[in-house]
């Protein structure tokens, strides 16, 4: 049986992380919560909820937290990673999806598409995800049709093989490139997403420009030699 936990990065969200980490120790997951320098108490409640929390004393970015979430998954022994937000926009129900799919193909990466019923996602959202999933499905050579979504399977062994670099945001392109190019398939399961009235922290204009600039640097630098295409049988 593949050994998974689930990495939540969070900053203050005081008010849902403690529910959000229970409806996964109900279903017996191991939960990692990687505390960005919350100035409110995410991080205890998370542990007093069940969650191994690791803690940054001042905020380092989304990325910063979910690389020391991949390298605590590899150091403990796990076989992959279910990445997912601590405001309580992503059911845990869904969970079972990607269970599925490990189970019966473990591909490189699942993501997360809600763009099978996309109700309830602002306008302006809906069609700036449209646009990049085109976009970034283009440059990894295989359809995402959900490239935005943070709610996702990565494998152990895009893990171990992919080196990730970036900071904030932008993490979740770098993954879908860097693992297009070595090679791993990416798959893609429905989940819903519960929108409340939560203040996104993506900063639209700084976030915006390190997208931009992040995917012209990747889309320029040569494909590794150890893949030479995706494979369907991994």
């Amino acid at each position: 049986m593949t050994k998974i936990c689930v990495l939540i990065p969070v900053l203050n969200e005081a008010q849902a992380i403690g529910a959000v980490v229970r409806s996964l120790r109900v279903q017996n997951l191991d939960v990692v919560v990687i505390d960005d320098g919350s100035t409110d108490d995410s991080g205890a409640i998370a542990r007093q909820n069940g969650a191994t929390v690791i803690r940054h004393d001042v905020k380092k970015g989304k990325g910063q937290s979910l690389r020391d979430g991949f390298r605590y998954a590899l150091e403990h022994g796990y076989d992959g990673v279910i990445t997912m937000d601590g405001d309580g926009q992503h059911d845990a129900a869904d969970i079972g999806q990607f269970m599925h799919m490990i189970a019966k193909e473990r591909p490189g990466m699942i993501v997360g598409n809600r763009m099978v019923n996309p109700q309830g996602m602002p306008c302006v959202r809906y069609l700036t995800n449209r646009f990049m999933s085109s976009l970034i499905s283009k440059a990894c050579g295989q359809h995402i049709p959900d490239t935005q979504c943070g709610y996702r399977y990565v494998d152990s062994r895009v893990l171990r093989e992919v080196p990730l670099t970036c900071d904030d945001f932008e993490i979740e392109t770098e993954l879908l490139m860097k693992s297009s190019k070595q090679g791993f398939r990416i798959d893609s399961v429905p989940v819903m997403t519960i929108y409340r009235d939560e203040e996104s922290k993506i900063n639209p204009w700084k976030d915006t420009v390190r997208f931009i600039t992040y995917f012209i640097k990747e889309i320029r630098s040569p494909a590794p030699g150890d893949r030479k295409k995706v494979s369907r049988e991994e």
